[in-house]
């Protein structure tokens, strides 16, 4: 062996291999691909609309457990009970749209491969 074959032998990872007895591929377009790198839109959505939504919850129970005698701090609690429902509502169906969307995509690549044909077992030999 030469000098320079050593040491690229030297530099090659160990490879290690599991065998698959079968293996599938979907061919994706770029568009698919930067929907599913990207990531959700959707998720952010939900984490706000649930965040919207406790705080209008927790503003609601205190204007309906506590008397408020001072009409100002009354029309903020109010304020914020509306604001808050309707923007969570808002970002909620935002998200709904954008994960169908997604699952729709992934659903979408998956059937492009026909279902499996599946063949009857040969019968083993006994004995």
């Amino acid at each position: 062996m030469t000098e320079q074959a050593e040491n690229t032998s030297e530099k090659q990872p160990k490879i290690r291999r599991g065998r698959f007895d079968s293996l599938t591929l979907y061919e994706i377009t770029d568009y698919e691909l930067d929907i599913l790198a990207t990531g959700s839109p959707s998720s952010v959505y939900f984490n706000f609309a649930i965040f919207l939504m406790s705080i209008a919850i927790s503003f609601l129970i205190a204007l309906l457990t506590v008397k408020i005698t001072s009409i100002r701090v009354f029309s903020v609690f109010v304020i914020i009970v509306i604001i808050g429902f309707i923007s969570g509502g808002f970002l909620f169906c935002l998200w709904l749209r954008n994960h169908k969307s997604i699952s729709t995509i992934i659903k979408r690549i998956k059937q492009r491969i026909p279902p499996e044909e599946t063949t009857p077992e040969e019968p083993q030999e006994q004995g």
